[in-house]
């Protein structure tokens, strides 16, 4: 595992967009997994601004994102596929159909998990993995549990997950209560993985994730044991490793 250090979520955002840019340009037609909520927000306007300077073309680049909202149609402005939209995709040149993204509205969530997994597997699986973490240790939506999640399954989320994300709603109670989200061993079979992590409110776990035990009770602890994993993170975020960094 590769620590980054950011000075800020700035840094941050410009060092992990580099990552992501480099990847593009060497494999144009890449499989990118995405990210959402808001540590990925400035990393994807650096890309924007990449792109807008003629230094990136998406036509070719293919996605996977990492999770959705069970219940959201499209076109709600809190479902993932939104937010791709808004933050990325309608300001580059990448194209409708390379875009895939768990289908929120299925409400057979076998069948969607299954759909969702095949797909990743004709795309020939993820060139480059993008991550944020949450605050109990959750990746995608895989929430702190006995074991590590499989393939793309449907998660009910915790409510420390739903009071994360509540600001992105008018309250609480209109947070989703489930989710479907790409597994554990579907991420680690990524070539390569790229976490963010941002502020000293995450320093806690980032110390748990990647500096203690590996336990499903942390999910991002399963990190540890990918060949190609890059971490970027502020100084805030870092504050609580100390000596381990050395």
């Amino acid at each position: 595992m590769k620590i980054i250090r950011a000075k800020d979520y700035s840094d941050m955002s410009c060092k992990a967009a580099s990552i992501l840019s480099a990847q593009v340009i060497l494999k144009p037609d890449c499989v990118l997994g995405l990210a959402t909520g808001s540590s990925p927000i400035g990393l994807y306007k650096e890309l924007i601004r990449q792109y807008e300077a003629g230094l990136l073309d998406f036509s070719a680049v293919r996605t996977a994102n990492l999770d959705e909202y069970r219940g959201l149609p499209q076109t709600n402005d809190q479902s993932y596929y939104y937010f791709m939209r808004e933050h990325l995709f309608r300001h580059i040149n990448i194209c409708e159909e390379n875009l895939n993204i768990p289908n929120g509205e299925n409400p057979d969530a076998a069948a969607e998990c299954a759909r969702y997994d095949a797909k990743i597997r004709e795309l020939g699986g993820v060139d480059l993995q993008l991550l944020g973490m949450g605050h109990n240790g959750h990746i995608g939506f895989n929430e702190p549990a006995d074991a590590f999640t499989l393939g793309t399954n449907c998660v009910d989320l915790q409510p420390s997950t739903i009071e994360a994300n509540k600001r992105f709603f008018a309250s609480a109670d209109d947070v989703p209560r489930q989710a479907y989200t790409m597994g554990i061993g579907t991420i680690m079979r990524a070539k390569r993985i790229v976490v963010i992590v941002s502020g000293e409110d995450k320093a806690e776990i980032v110390s748990k994730a990647f500096f203690g035990p590996i336990t499903p009770r942390v999910p991002a602890s399963v990190l540890q044991l990918h060949p190609n994993v890059t971490v970027v993170a502020d100084e805030a975020a870092l504050s609580k490793c100390g000596d381990l960094l050395k």
